[in-house]
């Protein structure tokens, strides 16, 4: 985690400095090497705690929000100045206390030796009642002759396990449908209100109010959540975002718009954290920290496909395809988080 908010040190300092196009572009990809494993990292970490996981999940990904929400206000500031790319020096500045807290707070330490700091048993320890060192003497079978016991067979890679586990690629879905959703509308809705809706140099505010709607949802939602259930909340969540974003799509109004995106961060807020959360109740304890990170990694994927789609979509068909790919993706979304289980099908 620590080389990993380095790498947004260094993505962020190159962009400051405005490079031409191509060294721009590659320090983006360096800076999502960074994000991406520091998000793998941080959730493994929450979703093996013992102690009140939801609500724990349910701040780190408001606190994410937070960062999303500032972002844009600092960003539209910086773009209507000509030294545009001084944005980058805010960023670079966050990165760095960011790269000093992680070493102040795991100095280079395993996800097991935080876990124990933190007084939650890794989920190695959680699960060493599975793991039998010697099937035969367990069952008693021995050879007739030698008296040697039989050895168990050695047990298969968590990677292979992960791969072979339905759940964990069916939420991988998702999480790739989830992200891709999130980030194209925090990033395209600002093109959309200015060409469509006729807004201003401040429409960069409007993509601020997703993600503030984004941080709050994931809070102030939490007692919904526990109420009616995190897998059962999901679906109410998705019909409500699908139904405003119909709104946008059909209703002409620059300030309507806004409020129902706002409103919109807040519904798909919470379902992240949510998706972490049951990934923790239903997947062995064994693989559970390999899964949320592959899980995080789709999810990354999702961020970098769907923004491309939509500038490919809004090349041909301009930005107002922007809101019926939306609604489908969201449709989709919400079937695939029907298909997820509900419960684990097995002990660890």
């Amino acid at each position: 985690m620590i080389g990993a908010s380095a790498c947004q040190v260094v993505a962020y300092a190159i962009q400051a400095a405005a490079p031409p196009y191509p060294l721009f572009c590659i320090a983006f990809m360096i800076n999502g090497f960074g994000v991406s494993i520091q998000d793998a990292q941080a959730n493994s970490l929450v979703a093996s705690l013992t102690r009140n996981p939801n609500e724990k999940m349910g701040i780190l990904h408001a606190v994410y929000g937070l960062g999303a929400f500032a972002a844009p206000l600092s960003s539209t500031q910086f773009a209507q100045i000509p030294r545009w790319s001084f944005h980058f020096l805010v960023s670079l500045g966050v990165a760095l206390f960011n790269t000093l807290l992680l070493f102040a707070t795991i100095k280079g330490h395993s996800l097991e030796a935080v876990l124990k700091a933190v007084g939650s048993p890794p989920p190695e320890t959680r699960a060493a009642d599975m793991e039998l060192p010697n099937v035969g003497a367990v069952n008693g079978n021995s050879s007739s002759e030698t008296g040697e016991v039989t050895p168990a067979p050695r047990a298969k890679s968590s990677m292979h396990q992960i791969l072979r586990n339905v759940t964990v690629q069916l939420m991988a879905a998702y999480i790739f449908v989830y992200v891709g959703v999130e980030v194209t509308i925090g990033g395209w809705i600002v093109t959309f209100i200015i060409n469509e809706r006729g807004g201003g140099p401040s429409s960069g505010y409007i993509s601020s109010g997703f993600f503030g709607g984004l941080m709050v949802g994931r809070v102030a939602l939490l007692w919904v959540n526990k109420k009616v259930g995190e897998r059962r909340v999901v679906f109410g969540y998705a019909i409500l975002a699908i139904g405003l974003e119909i709104v946008i799509w059909l209703v002409p109004h620059l300030i309507g718009d806004a409020v129902a995106v706002s409103i919109i961060g807040a519904l798909l807020g919470p379902m992240y954290p949510i998706c972490m959360n049951h990934a923790g109740r239903v997947l062995p304890r064994s693989i559970l920290a390999g899964s949320i990170g592959w899980i995080a990694g789709f999810g990354q994927a999702g961020s970098a496909v769907f923004p491309f789609m939509t500038g490919a979509l809004s090349s041909r068909f301009g930005i107002i395809s922007l809101q019926p790919l939306l609604v489908s993706m969201m449709a989709v979304m919400t079937i695939l988080w029907a298909l997820v289980p509900g419960h684990s099908k097995r002990r660890d």
